[in-house]
């Protein structure tokens, strides 16, 4: 489990949710056009509760969510896209 600090040093970005529970996230560059966001979400003890990847086309929009924890959920279209 990682800790408060730890999860910050690794997402440069996060805000408090209800609940004292948090919601970390980073963006990465992919291939032509697209990129993905890892987002985390921990409760007040900083246990993970989720982690998801988001994946985003060209124009900003999200076309697919990996959901990876608490169980692969593997990608699933979003829908519109």
């Amino acid at each position: 489990m990682a800790t408060r600090t730890e999860n910050e040093r690794k997402f440069s970005n996060w805000e408090e949710l209800s609940n004292g529970k948090r919601r970390y996230w980073r963006d990465v560059e992919g291939r032509r056009g697209r990129w993905l966001r890892y987002v985390k979400i921990v409760d007040a003890n900083e246990t993970t509760l989720s982690f998801m990847q988001e994946i985003y086309d060209h124009t900003g929009a999200l076309v697919e969510i990996h959901e990876k924890f608490p169980a692969d959920k593997g990608h699933r279209r979003v829908e519109g896209n």
